[in-house]
């Protein structure tokens, strides 16, 4: 079964809704970082074009102006002197720099937004003599500002230099960026917003295979009947698309799992009908067998041999008494029968329970430790005695004389109440911890002792006690019964090596969890706790 409930939480693992988020987040991030680059590519693009344009278009410009500036500042016919000052030209726009190097000597200037002429900086004359005169627009900054300039030699031996401001470019550029820009990002908001709407539309049928496969994840599919009804629905079921077919695969899962869960469940109920039909049938042979027994112990003279036969069958008949009964009372657990709730004083349990013990084992230290007020909860109290009695017992017959045995009782904070037993024994191994509440489970099968026959030879069933006694004092921890009748009977000690059927601490863990409450242990060399946790008074499981 937990191959089972394995198998549906592997399946869940991917359709986690917190999955599915991330899953859809990642898709939205992915378009819109394509989108991104989309945008910054047409946007690199559209700049790198538009300033193309306008640079060919200022270098179309730019020949002109220096075109002009060349022909209206060519000297007179006849005189090589008293030259027109090209700026005044026809045609020469406000902005428009020429410049006329001659020897050396730069005269430029530059025509101001008031159609006047305004001189240019010794740093700007000084950018002009560097220039190369090969006729190739290049661009510099002046004080004025940016400029695009050519230098080019004239048939007059002079070279002129003409320049138009950059400003009205690097204006038209700054724009398109900026419409660039603010187009992307509302395209980007109104591209995601839609996406966002058609991915949560596209991701919704997943979203129903996580509800389905977490609904059956928190289904207790480990015990009890279980009613898996929870289905994906038929529209989201169908193999023809992808999601369709995970749906439709899960469902085919979940109808396997409810096949086999019905399956454990009906076993279960065979099992457990069977175990409790078994377990009252016994007890009318084993009470006969026992009626007999003191019967003949009455009334029929024996040899030492033939007592010690017939001792052995009524301590045997005693035990299997004791294990039918235990039998018994899983079986009705199991089946839920209600409790008998009542207001119990645990102080007043733990004191009679230890006293009880104290009598049967009194080669060891028992020691109590209760709180100054009584502790009370609702529950069953013959149950919650068969709790304490089981406790004590397993730490009775599976510690050495000498082991100190100390019970507790006291108030959480959360108002529960927690009972402890906890001892100084050889502790439990540790890869039995996790076993120590199943059902027949024991640390060290080999100490269950052979039955002895009772034919056998008086020195055998010597040599078996004594081999009894050499190992009672090393015996661990284990799951076993409650207290065996009979088993008192002998030296203290003896009883841990006589066999247990490890179904005490499973009678405890079931009892504890019919009244809502939990049970664990911790275990290590010298020390060994077992705590009950059991609900606040009134909190209990109503009957």
């Amino acid at each position: 079964m937990a191959n089972l409930s394995g198998a549906v939480r592997t399946q869940r693992g991917s359709w986690l809704k917190p999955g599915t988020w991330h899953l859809r987040t990642r898709l939205v991030l992915v378009a819109m970082a394509l989108l991104v680059a989309i945008c910054a590519a047409i946007g690199l693009f559209s700049y790198a074009s538009m300033d193309s344009f306008l640079t060919r278009q200022l270098d179309d410009q730019l020949t002109g102006a220096a075109d002009r500036a060349r022909d209206f500042g060519r000297p007179p016919l006849g005189s090589a002197g008293n030259r027109p000052d090209p700026l005044e030209g026809r045609g020469q726009r406000v902005g428009t720099l020429v410049a006329r190097i001659q020897s050396g000597q730069v005269s430029a200037g530059f025509l101001a937004s008031d159609a006047t002429r305004k001189p240019l900086s010794a740093a700007d004359n000084q950018t002009l003599l560097e220039l190369r005169r090969d006729g190739i627009p290049v661009d510099r900054t002046l004080s004025t500002g940016a400029y695009r300039l050519v230098a080019a030699e004239t048939p007059y031996g002079d070279v002129m230099v003409t320049g138009l401001p950059l400003a009205e470019k690097q204006s038209t550029l700054t724009s398109l960026v900026w419409t660039i820009t603010i187009v992307s990002l509302g395209g980007l908001v109104l591209i995601g917003l839609a996406g966002t709407v058609l991915i949560r539309r596209t991701m919704k049928p997943l979203e129903q295979l996580s509800e389905v496969a977490t609904q059956v994840s928190r289904l207790p599919l480990d015990a009890g009947e279980v009613a898996l009804a929870v289905r994906v629905p038929p529209s989201n079921a169908h193999p023809g698309t992808e999601v369709g077919s995970v749906g439709h695969a899960l469902n085919q899962m979940l109808d396997n799992v409810s096949n086999a869960l019905e399956a454990r469940q009906e076993s279960e109920m065979k099992v457990r009908q069977f175990v409790a039909d078994a377990s009252h049938e016994l007890r009318t042979p084993l009470t006969a067998i026992r009626g007999y027994t003191e019967l003949m112990r009455m009334t029929e003279k024996f040899t030492p041999d033939g007592q010690r036969s017939l001792a052995r069958v009524q301590s045997q008949s005693e035990r299997m008494t004791a294990l039918v009964e235990d039998l018994l009372l899983l079986a009705r657990l199991d089946e839920g029968q209600p409790l008998k709730p009542s207001d119990v004083d645990l102080t007043q349990l733990v004191i009679e329970t230890v006293s009880d013990e104290k009598v049967m084992a009194p080669d060891r230290a028992w020691h109590l430790d209760l709180p100054e007020e009584p502790v009370s909860v609702r529950g069953d109290a013959s149950q919650l005695r068969q709790v304490l009695v089981n406790l004590l017992s397993n730490a009775r017959k599976h510690t050495p004389p000498g082991t100190t045995v100390t019970t507790g009782v006291m108030r959480s904070a959360d108002g529960s109440a927690v009972i402890t037993v906890t001892d100084d024994g050889a502790g439990i191994p540790p890869e039995f911890v996790d076993k120590v509440f199943a059902r027949f489970a024991r640390a060290d099968a080999s100490r269950a002792m052979p039955v002895q026959s009772p034919l056998a030879p008086a020195s055998a069933t010597a040599r078996g006690s004594a081999a009894v006694e050499a190992t009672a004092g090393t015996a661990l921890h284990t799951a076993d019964s409650r207290g065996e009748p009979g088993a008192s009977q002998g030296e203290p000690g003896v009883a841990s090596a006589e066999g247990t059927s490890g179904l005490g601490l499973s009678i405890v863990q079931s009892i504890v969890e019919a009244h809502g409450g939990t049970v664990e242990v911790t275990s290590r060399p010298g020390r060994t706790e077992f705590a009950v946790r059991l609900p606040a008074q009134g909190a209990a499981p109503t009957p």
